[in-house]
This record gives structure tokens, sequence and C-alpha cells, in this order.
């Protein structure tokens, strides 16, 4: 299959919430019959070599609306804590409902009046605050902790800032930024990404070529790995400077 399929697919499956379109008659394309599975799986979370977080994540499409729930839950001695979060998203990148939970506090952030809200609560049975957000629906989520939501970035770039030429796929020169909330953080950054090219890296002592991003903020600096050859799907985050390392499992 050629990468233009799979962007196609891509930019379908995330940001257009319209049936599949890798078939190249469009009059003969299925007709979606429930919720669609895009992407599943886990990814482990090392800090110098050692496994101290697993996150669980669920990407779905059903009625044009993607659907992306992640579990954190931390492996560090006897004791386990864990973190929730449900991203809720229109076919063309509009925020529907975001929400997180650890067991104690939550919060959720939804649109308000085309821009953003979000509630918290401290603890069960308190009051919620609200802070308002001057930012459009369109604003991505990119919470603490959350590499399901770095994947969806990355997607997002992909399918509206690149094409194919010549079977190659072309991206769009320079960095491109994107107004991202972080609901934890109740707070509100820009961030930059860019696509460097192919790298060869081990993944699971196996030597894997992949595309790589950098993914820039006032205060970061990450290295993602994508692979091209199954949709596109997050591989390895590298965060140099925590010794941290992601790798999908």
């Amino acid at each position: 299959m050629t990468l233009m399929p799979r962007m196609r697919w891509l930019m379908v499956a995330i940001l257009s919430g319209a049936t599949l379109l890798c078939a190249s008659d469009k009059k003969d394309k299925p007709k979606p019959a429930g919720a669609q599975q895009i992407d599943s799986g886990s990814f482990g979370v090392f800090v110098k070599g050692q496994r101290v977080v697993t996150e669980t994540f669920n990407v779905q499409q059903e009625n044009g609306v993607s659907d992306v729930k992640s579990r954190l839950q931390e492996n560090t001695g006897t004791a386990h804590s864990e973190q929730h979060s449900e991203l809720q998203m229109t076919g063309s990148g509009e925020l529907i409902h975001y929400e997180w939970s650890d067991g104690a506090g939550s919060l959720v952030v939804t649109p308000n009046n085309e821009f953003l809200l979000e509630k918290i609560t401290s603890s069960a049975g308190a009051k919620a605050a609200e802070q308002p957000f001057l930012m459009p629906n369109t604003s991505a989520i990119l919470d603490n902790n959350f590499f399901i939501h770095r994947q969806v970035l990355v997607w997002r770039y992909l399918a509206t800032n690149c094409q194919t030429q010549n079977g190659m796929l072309k991206c769009q020169q320079g960095v491109v930024e994107f107004g991202v909330l972080v609901p934890q953080d109740r707070t509100s950054v820009r961030v930059r990404m860019e696509l460097v090219g192919r790298e060869k890296v081990m993944i699971r002592g196996t030597e894997r070529e992949l595309l790589r991003l950098n993914l820039k903020g006032e205060a970061f600096s990450w290295a993602l790995w994508i692979d091209d050859k199954d949709q596109f799907k997050l591989m390895r985050v590298l965060v140099a400077d925590d010794n941290t390392e992601v790798v999908r499992d």
C-alpha cells in the first residue's frame, strides 16, 4: 500500500468523520457499521531504564465522533494508583468533551460559546471551580502523562500539513505551531512540531526504520517516532532531559 491511501485513511478516521477512503472507487465506499477500532494497545514509560507507568489506550470512531480513552497505572513499589481520561472530538477536530480523574479529583473540559471551559473538582463532594480559556474548540488536548494524546496530535499534523509526492511523504517545511490545552495544569501553551525524516531506532531489541518528528514547547523537547507502514502509530518517545523513554508494547 502506498502512502497516499494511508494518509487518506488517517484523515478520515481522525479528522473527517467520514467512511474509509482506501478504496479507489468512491462509489463503492463501505457504510459504517457501529464503532470502528482505530487503534488500541499500551505504552510502557521507562525512567532510567525502569518501567514506572503503563498507559493502556483505545481509539474508536462511531457516527463521526472519535473517542480516545486512556488509563495510566503506576508500577512503582507495591501501591498502584490510576488515572483515567476520555477525549471526544468531531470529525473536523472540534472538541466535544474531555474528562480526567484519578480517583480523588476530576476535571471536565467542554466548548462554551466557541471557546473552552474547564471545571475542576478537587475532591468528592466538592464544588467545581470553573476556568475559561479563550481558545477555539479546535484546540488540541495535550494533558499530562497521556502519550496517546501525542499520537493524536501527530495524526492531526500529518493530516493537515502533509501530502504524498511520487510515493514520498512531503510535509510543510519548517515547524508547525499548535495551540494546546493542558487541563491538569489549567494552562494553554503553544507547541511546535516538525517532521525530521527516517531514522533507524531500536524498539524492544529490534532495529526499526521509522519516521521521526520533534515536538517542542517553551520548557520541553521530545523526539517521537511513528510507523508509516502501520497507520502512523506512535512507537517510541524520547525525553532526553528527563531520562525518560516511552515504547509501545
